[in-house]
């Protein structure tokens, strides 16, 4: 039984690890002026952005000061560091979402906690299976999700082209076995569309 958790939870670190480019490096990286393929006013926007986004999560908070960075690229944000809850992680996404502008959200936060072996190999377990079946539904843009999972709840927030595509990555996420709860927080492409207005 050890033996088959302990390949379970290597498998999820591999898959976990097929994201493409990861956002620490972009993030702990400067952009070089001289070099920076965006428009002067793209560079302008990304700034406000960047200091709208911070000044929002530190309304919410000032504990965040230190523990949360934000970084903004071509309307795409970019979020790293370390909470107490997945809630407070559910928080700052939703505030990134909510940001003008906002193309996309990368959150790369990490929920400070105990190591517990077995738990954490559950929850890659889970994560994993609700991230194939996004993969595999052709009627969902997998993409478009972010996915984690945390003592057995599942956290999925990203944009759903439409209402029906939202309830699918709901549903597939509900079909997981052992998951005891899913937390949604998806946009649609519309709703995006009337806050940039």
């Amino acid at each position: 039984m050890k033996i088959k958790l302990l390949i379970i939870f290597f498998i999820g670190i591999i898959l976990s690890g097929c994201t493409g480019v990861g956002s620490k490096g972009l993030v702990g990286t400067g952009v070089s002026v001289a070099f920076d393929p965006r428009t002067v006013g793209t560079q302008i926007d990304d700034s406000i952005m960047q200091k709208t986004i911070s000044a929002k999560i530190l309304a919410k908070d000032r504990k965040y000061f230190l523990s949360i960075k934000t970084k903004v690229l071509d309307g795409r944000i970019f979020i790293t560091g370390k909470v107490d809850t997945p809630d407070e992680k559910l928080q700052i996404t939703k505030l990134a979402w909510e940001t003008k502008g906002a193309r996309s959200v990368r959150n790369d936060i990490k929920i400070k906690e105990k190591f517990n072996f077995k738990q954490s190999a559950k929850d890659i377990l889970i994560t994993s299976q609700l991230r194939t079946a996004l993969i595999v539904n052709k009627n969902i843009k997998a993409t478009n999700y972010q996915i984690d999972t945390y003592q057995k709840k599942i956290y999925v927030y990203g944009i759903a082209l439409t209402p029906e595509e939202k309830d699918l990555v709901i549903s597939e996420a509900n079909e997981i076995l052992d998951v005891e709860d899913v937390i949604a927080s998806i946009l649609l492409v519309e709703d995006l569309r009337i806050q940039r207005e």
